[in-house]
């Protein structure tokens, strides 16, 4: 089973994320800061991309009452303002109500983030 899902983030889901994680590193905010880093913009929180997958996985696969477990993130790629980015959550294991997954974070063929969930799922 393999469930994708395309998402374009916006500079308003920037901001909102900074404000609800309290995470205000100026690489993700200042535009004048992040010209001066090696990224030179501003990229995307790699927890807000994380908060993308499981957006999937709660509501198209598994779906409703998925639990997390478990989950990695290797984070491969930054991801910028405006991106459209796709998630990809793929089916590896299931025994009974235990959801083992890959989960990507792509833009175009780039691989953003490239991880593993286990999910329980209570029918």
């Amino acid at each position: 089973m393999r469930v994708s899902k395309k998402f374009t983030v916006k500079e308003e889901d920037v901001i909102n994320f900074a404000k609800v994680s309290k995470d205000y590193n100026p690489i993700h905010l200042d535009e004048e800061y992040a010209k001066k880093t090696f990224f030179e913009q501003r990229i995307v929180h790699g927890m807000l991309l994380g908060g993308y997958i499981s957006s999937v996985i709660a509501n198209d696969y598994p779906g409703q009452g998925s639990i997390y477990l478990e989950q990695n993130l290797s984070f491969k790629n930054p991801c910028f303002i405006d991106d459209e980015i796709e998630v990809i959550i793929e089916l590896i294991e299931q025994k009974k109500t235990k959801y083992n997954l890959s989960t990507k974070v792509t833009r175009n063929d780039t691989i953003l983030i490239d991880g593993l969930a286990t999910i329980i799922k209570k029918l």
